[in-house]
């Protein structure tokens, strides 16, 4: 009878004691997984970007200027938009245009304020370079 008792109290040790290892190992599974940073959905937005380059760098007031470029990480179809620096501050103006198929793109506008006008393209937080075209 006490090898009986004896047994048993060796496999209720040996439960617990594995019990205890389990839920150990767990919880370091879960304190590592807590631990690893996940993507946010801005760091998809900050992964792309868009390049432009103007067809001409000096105009005349009135006369058209096609901006050309490439995107990175925006899907087809997603809207372009014109703007050009007053001041310290960015303005849209009326010209728009959407991706293109191998992420191309292809805008047309007509500057009329005299002087340099420093133009970028723009889609929600992400902005190309800058680019200047002096209007004469």
């Amino acid at each position: 009878m006490s090898t009986t008792l004896r047994s048993r109290c060796v496999r209720t040790l040996a439960a617990g004691a594995l019990s205890a290892a389990l839920l150990t190992a767990g919880a370091v599974g879960t304190v590592a997984s807590a631990a690893t940073p996940k993507p946010s959905p801005s760091a998809s937005k900050t992964a792309a970007s868009i390049t432009v380059k103007a067809s001409s760098t000096s105009v005349k007031a009135g006369d058209k200027v096609t901006f050309t470029g490439r995107t990175k990480g925006l899907p087809i179809g997603t809207k372009l938009v014109l703007q050009h620096k007053k001041g310290n501050k960015w303005t849209t103006l009326q010209a728009s245009t959407v991706v293109k198929q191998g992420s191309s793109y292809s805008l047309d506008a007509k500057l009329n304020d005299k002087g340099k006008q420093d133009l970028r393209i723009k889609y929600d937080e992400v902005v190309s370079p800058t680019v200047s075209v002096t209007v004469k």
